[in-house]
């Protein structure tokens, strides 16, 4: 996509510099949108990208200067605080601006922020990301957006800075519908992961060469990829931490009951995380779902 010299000056304000927001603003900055304002409570942070060329603001600053905002924030509460709480950013904005939330929060606060921000003119993008740290550092997030057409066309290409697919999925809440949706699919796919290599050690056979064997086949996918070399070497730091994933989860069960869908099987592995959490491993890896095994049959895979 060919971008217009306008669309490069548009400046542009960030607020959440954590494990994912950091390199995200990284990419905005090396993607040319040199106009960039940031703010989180982290203050290394801040100067950190104030010397990559990022200016640092507040969020009274951001919301009344800045053409477009974006938020990268933990869950719904910390969104609609910054947003709609008192002295909120969209107590500062004005029509025409654009708000772009790239959080993983319940759609239907997405949908009442934006009712909030339309009042005043506001146009929102709710744009939730899967792909972990590694792919926020190396810019080839997956994008999964809500909002109307012509908005998401105009700020596509500033997505794919940090994204190697962006896709519009319908509406505001959308985005974020399909962000729960990859995180059931995710969770579920590393509980099976556990389990099977766990069983594959019990019976003495290396859980390496299960997986070299099976990832090219019908069972193989990212998620295996990515895990099984993590749950086999031991390591727990996180990509993508237990408590976020719990986040995830109790968000997709609230929007399941809300909506009347069926979810057991994320029901159960919402209980091996809240385990895991409740045992001090809330902070690792949520590959760590292998300890929950482990603490169960004293079978150690790999190592």
């Amino acid at each position: 996509m060919i971008l217009t010299r306008e669309v490069f000056q548009m400046k542009i304000g960030l607020i959440g510099l954590g494990i994912m927001g950091k390199p995200m603003a990284k990419n905005i900055l090396s993607g040319g949108y040199n106009d960039l304002v940031v703010n989180d409570f982290n203050r290394a942070s801040v100067e950190e990208l104030v010397e990559l060329g990022a200016q640092a603001g507040t969020n009274t600053e951001i919301g009344s200067t800045c053409d477009l905002v974006m938020t990268m924030l933990p869950n719904s509460p910390h969104v609609k605080s910054v947003m709609l709480g008192e002295d909120g950013v969209v107590n500062h904005m004005k029509a025409g601006q654009v708000f772009i939330d790239m959080s993983s929060i319940n759609p239907v606060a997405s949908k009442e922020i934006a009712a909030e921000l339309a009042k005043k003119g506001v146009e929102m993008l709710d744009a939730p990301v899967s792909g972990g740290e590694p792919k926020a550092i190396d810019g080839s997030l997956s994008f999964m957006v809500g909002g109307k057409q012509e908005v998401f066309d105009n700020y596509k290409a500033l997505l794919e800075t940090m994204g190697a697919s962006v896709v519009r999925c319908g509406e505001i809440g959308a985005g974020n519908t399909t962000k729960l949706a990859n995180q059931i699919i995710v969770a579920c796919n590393i509980q099976a992961l556990s389990e099977a290599l766990t069983m594959a050690q019990k019976a003495d056979v290396d859980p390496q060469l299960v997986f070299e064997a099976i990832k090219g086949g019908l069972a193989g996918s990212t998620v295996m990829n990515a895990k099984a070399p993590m749950m086999i070497s031991g390591n727990d730091e996180p990509g993508f931490k237990i408590d976020l994933h719990i986040k995830d989860l109790n968000n997709a069960l609230d929007c399941a009951h809300t909506v009347g869908a069926l979810v057991p099987m994320t029901a159960g592995v919402q209980e091996i995380l809240q385990n895991l959490h409740h045992n001090g491993h809330g902070d690792k890896d949520h590959s760590a779902i292998a300890k929950y095994y482990e603490n169960l049959t004293g079978i150690q895979i790999g190592r």
